[in-house]
C-alpha cells in the first residue's frame, strides 16, 4: 500500500469549501462515507489476502523441502511397480480371454447353428416350389 494517498480518516476529516453554488454538503458527506466503508472493506481484504499468501508461500516451502526424500523413494519404486502392473494387465488379459472367449466361442457356434438352419429352410422353400409346378 505505498502508492495510497488518502488513508480512510483523510477522507473522513475531508472538509470542502461551500460557495454559493457548490455541491449540497449533506449529499458530499453520503457519498464520502460509502468511500470510507469501501476503502475499509478493500484494506480488511488485502490483509486477508496477504495472510493467506504468506501462509500459502510457508507451506510450499514446507513441502519442498520435503519432496526431496519423496523423490528418492519414487526412483526405486518405478522397477517394481512397473513390472506389477504389467503382471497385472497379464493377468486380466488372460482372465478376459477366458471368460469372454468361451462365450463367444458359445456364440459362434449358436450363430452357425442358426444359419445352417435357414440354409436347409430356404432349400425347403425351394423344394415345395419345385413340387409345386408338377
Amino acid at each position: 500500500m505505498a502508492n495510497v494517498i488518502y488513508t480512510p480518516n483523510d477522507i473522513l476529516e475531508q472538509e470542502f469549501k461551500t460557495k454559493m453554488r457548490g455541491y449540497d454538503p449533506i449529499e458530499v458527506d453520503e457519498f464520502l462515507d460509502n468511500v470510507i466503508k469501501d476503502y475499509e472493506a478493500y484494506n480488511k481484504e488485502i490483509l486477508t489476502l496477504k495472510e493467506e499468501n504468506d501462509r500459502l508461500k510457508a507451506k510450499v516451502e514446507q513441502l519442498s523441502k520435503a519432496q526431496p526424500t519423496a523423490t528418492r523413494v519414487k526412483e526405486a519404486a518405478p522397477k517394481s511397480s512397473a513390472v506389477t502392473n504389467f503382471d497385472i494387465l497379464k493377468r486380466l488379459s488372460n482372465l478376459e480371454r477366458e471368460v469372454f472367449g468361451k462365450k463367444l466361442d458359445q456364440q459362434s457356434a449358436n450363430n452357425a447353428a442358426s444359419t445352417d438352419f435357414s440354409q436347409n429352410y430356404t432349400q425347403d422353400e425351394s423344394d415345395i416350389e419345385k413340387t409345386r409346378q408338377f
